[in-house]
């Protein structure tokens, strides 16, 4: 492990067992000992961290301990007779000690701060108070001993069943705050950035993906950051590599009878083993675009993860993060039967002129009493309200065809009210059918092409093709040079050859959203590089009620603390942060601004939104003392999960109880009801919440459960 001079340019990260260090201090005038310490695979409780070596007694008595979730500090010299050994973890409960629970010891950076005094020792968490014990009040001889005394603190050794890291220790005055070094030099991480996911369903926790031979395998994209333990981005020099393993035992998956690698890297069209094409860091971040050639099913139907970890760099755990479990699927697969079926709300049949659409039984979704998204497979075809009856999903199309449905909801008089998408949607196989492409697609060519555009056509299939990171930068360089119409002509392009039309919204706003954007950042951070969150959120506030045109309604204590979660800032947040809130607070914001969406916003009686809340909190709300409320009740959020430019970003979810007593989470596409066309027809559009009502798997309003 003589490698990690590449993390930070020293020595600074330790196994325990290669720990130690050695200091004179004089204990009348006191000192503190802080660190940072990470742990993994402890599985016998209690276990010694770091113990305490008096050379003159020839003892070694514990000086860190970690008992499950509870972290115990004890005195340098300790007040009792007998002194402990290293082997010695049946603490007697006169022994004193600080303690203080911790919720997620293991695999977590956690920085312990040691603070000595002749009449008081101090045990502080992540730069915080977390126990004091006063040793005035301890009557023993040998409490305190007048004078210097040298403290040899080392790593545990000869405990295979703890193992973890040590980083930035320092023995210093009392006089200096323990507070100022956690902030100082935090430890690295490397994670998977889940808002960057792209093509991946997911299941229940489970990720599923199609994979197999090459005809039949799919490009999914995701982006892995380097962080510090405060969710700030690193700049580091770093190469990150991908490799596929079985999640029940972490062991590397075989190649395939044809000797190709289970996992490969695609670029510029081009498989590759992952092993042979890491990722380099750029700006903290390295972005993936993987294959998987080995199906679940040729594998004992195992599931398979994904690690990612620091090239050169194995075993520093902290450097390493994994996937969910996986099922790699064949594309051949039947999809399971949607959970996404909507009644039709139009009032007239557009055969028969007469008969009223309703839900077909044979197309609910199977009854489990779990909690589970509701999702939709990637073969099937996306299900809108108003348009024709349906009675199950159709499972030979693969389209989302956004053309063929503006032409069905124009010769619908506008019947289309919501358009219900699976929460997982973002970039489906979107080729027009043969039926569908005779007349559509060339109509929409000549449309697009008399308008004519600037942006290169290279430009528009990257877009189609990247992952959000790639079409993030896309459009941060393109909105800065270009006008407002070619904006307009570059999103009816990618809607065109995507064939799905949810992209155009995020790219037409993308130029607002950088623009200002870029003036709110100068105004929070007057030039500097951190700022207070706290100082912050007056101007993040005022900020979005200006875009969400709203004057009447606040953000509350709670919103703030999910809108930080989501910069993933602590105390203090970066350029980084606030462009990682603002990609998803934009989005939320600009859907307020519309009339219907800011009506149900600005109501008090009823509360139709109740602010900024996660999918957690909707389910947890909606699960009473005795189980599921009533079904039909349902809650509207705003996905946490989807940040610009994910097609879904801003689009309102309504988390529900289904007639099979589980949870379902439906987004909602409004693109098709208040589009222009309807707008330019004055045709007049119920009240989204009289539409909702509507709907049969919807009948009440349900309320937030707040946590405190």
């Amino acid at each position: 492990m003589g490698q990690n001079n590449q993390i930070t340019g020293e020595d600074d990260y330790i196994l325990l067992k290669d720990f130690k260090v050695e200091t004179e201090v004089d204990e009348e005038k006191g000192f503190i000992l802080c660190f940072w310490v990470y742990i993994f695979n402890s599985n016998a409780f209690p276990s010694t961290i770091l113990k305490q070596v008096h050379a003159e007694t020839n003892s070694s008595p514990p000086l860190l301990v970690l008992n499950e979730k509870t972290l115990m500090i004890f005195p340098l010299t300790c007040l009792h007779n007998e002194a402990l050994g290293p082997g010695n973890t049946d603490f007697p409960s006169e022994v004193p000690k600080v303690s203080a629970e911790i919720e997620h010891p293991q695999n977590n950076w956690i920085h312990v701060g040691y603070e000595v005094s002749s009449d008081f020792v101090r045990l502080y968490i992540n730069g915080e108070i977390a126990g004091e014990l006063h040793l005035s009040s301890l009557s023993n001889d040998n409490s305190m001993p007048n004078g210097s005394r040298k403290r040899t603190l080392i790593g545990i050794t000869g405990d295979s069943n703890l193992q973890g890291f040590i980083h930035d220790a320092k023995v210093l005055p009392s006089t200096l705050s323990i507070k100022e070094q956690y902030v100082k030099d935090p430890p690295l991480r490397l994670s998977i950035d889940e808002s960057s996911i792209s093509d991946i369903e997911e299941d229940n926790g489970f990720w599923n993906i199609v994979g197999g031979k090459a005809s039949c395998r799919r490009i999914f994209s995701l982006d892995v950051v380097l962080l510090n333990t405060f969710g700030q981005p690193v700049n580091k020099e770093l190469e990150v590599i991908a490799s596929l393993l079985y999640a029940h035992n972490r062991l590397p998956v075989e190649k395939t009878n044809d000797e190709e690698p289970p996992l490969l890297a695609s670029c510029d069209g081009i498989e590759f083993a992952s092993c042979d094409r890491p990722c380099k860091l750029s700006k903290g971040r390295a972005s993936f675009k993987l294959k998987i050639s080995k199906l679940s099913s040729k594998c004992d139907n195992r599931q398979f993860c994904i690690k990612f970890g620091v090239s050169k760099l194995e075993g520093y755990r902290f450097l390493e993060d994994f996937s969910p479990s996986i099922r790699c699927i064949s594309r051949n697969r039947t999809p399971r039967t949607s959970t996404i079926i909507w009644k039709k709300v139009s009032a007239v049949h557009p055969v028969n002129g007469s008969q009223p659409f309703g839900l077909d039984d044979s197309s609910c979704e199977p009854k489990h009493n779990t909690v589970h998204e509701a999702k939709l497979s990637p073969t099937s075809k996306r299900v809108r309200l108003g348009e024709a009856k349906i009675s199950a999903v159709d499972q030979h199309s693969e389209e989302c065809n956004s053309l063929a449905s503006k032409q069905n909801q124009v010769e619908n008089g506008f019947g289309s009210r919501l358009e219900a998408r699976p929460e997982n949607f973002e970039e489906m196989n979107t080729s027009l059918s043969d039926s569908e492409s005779t007349g559509a697609r060339d109509s929409a060519l000549k449309s697009v092409s008399s308008r004519g555009h600037s942006v290169p056509d290279v430009t528009i299939f990257r877009y189609c093709l990247g992952g959000l990171t790639d079409r993030s930068l896309l459009l941060k360089e393109i909105a800065t040079t270009v006008s407002d119409e070619e904006i307009s002509g570059f999103a009816e392009q990618v809607s065109l050859y995507s064939g799905c039309s949810h992209h155009r919204h995020q790219i037409k706003m993308a130029k607002r959203l950088i623009d200002e954007g870029t003036v709110a950042w100068n105004l929070i951070s007057q030039n500097n590089l951190q700022v207070q969150w706290e100082s912050a959120v007056f101007e993040i506030e005022e900020q979005f009620m200006k875009i969400a045109s709203c004057s009447s309604r606040s953000l509350t204590q709670q919103d703030f603390e999910l809108l930080r979660k989501i910069a993933g800032c602590q105390e203090y947040m970066a350029q980084e942060n606030f462009e990682k809130m603002w990609c998803w607070l934009y989005p939320v914001a600009y859907t307020l601004s519309s009339d219907w969406v800011n009506a149900m916003w600005n109501s008090t009686s009823p509360k139709w939104i109740e602010g900024f809340i996660t999918k957690e909190e909707a389910e947890l709300s909606l699960q009473g003392s005795r189980g599921l409320q009533e079904p039909g009740t349902f809650i509207l959020r705003f996905p946490t999960s989807r940040s610009w430019p994910h097609p879904d970003a801003g689009n309102l979810v309504v988390t529900y109880v289904g007639t099979d007593y589980s949870l379902h989470h439906k987004p909602l596409s409004l693109d098709n009801v208040y589009s222009s066309g309807v707008r330019e027809k004055n045709v007049k559009v119920k009240p989204l919440q009289d539409m909702l009502l509507e709907e049969p798997e919807l009948s009440r309003l349900g309320r937030i459960m707040r946590r405190h």
